[in-house]
């Protein structure tokens, strides 16, 4: 009689790119839905969002309307969250390629907290500049990070625009203070 052990050694074969795969799998980054997570613009925004920002590879989140990249997660994204008002307190830039207006929250940095200004539901982007580095081993931009998601945050039509000083109008001679 004739034993073989084909059949255990080709099924532990088949194995094989299954714990490789497994062993592979980085954590699920755990995120906080915005408010208005369910908004239909923001699964636009989502589906859109790329496999890389900043030179770091997105990574799987557990919460509706939400993305990440790097190991640790270094570039978080929450689609929904509540919109802003206009305010003095915070600076708004405009990214002069895409022409997207953000406040920059920077009163954690190296944590920076970047809100779409004009936009509704509006995209919150948290960029830790001092985390991972990114492909090149430099520490991450806002900027760059900003630049790479702003083709999925474009589907958001803006509403209001910030508006530098020089553009406020003066008050008129005329007008008496009250």
């Amino acid at each position: 009689m004739r034993t073989t052990t084909r059949t255990p050694l080709i099924a532990l074969l088949a194995m094989v790119p299954l714990l490789a795969t497994l062993g592979g799998c980085a954590a699920i980054v755990p995120l906080e839905p915005g408010d208005d997570a369910g908004n239909p613009s923001c699964a636009d925004v989502i589906v859109r969002l790329p496999d890389t920002v900043a030179g770091l590879d997105k990574r799987e989140t557990n919460a509706q309307g939400t993305g990440a990249w790097g190991e640790p997660a270094t570039i978080l994204l929450r689609c929904g969250v509540a919109v802003p008002d206009p305010t003095a307190e915070l600076a708004c830039v405009t990214a002069p390629e895409d022409g997207i207006d953000w406040l920059r929250d920077d009163s954690d940095a190296p944590n920076y907290v970047f809100t779409s200004y004009g936009r509704d539901p509006a995209v919150q982007v948290i960029v830790d500049s001092d985390g991972d580095p990114d492909i090149d081993g430099d520490e991450v931009s806002g900027f760059e990070a900003l630049s790479d998601v702003a083709g999925a945050v474009s589907q958001i039509p803006a509403d209001r625009f910030c508006v530098a000083l020089s553009d406020t109008p003066a008050p008129s001679e005329t007008e008496s203070p009250e």
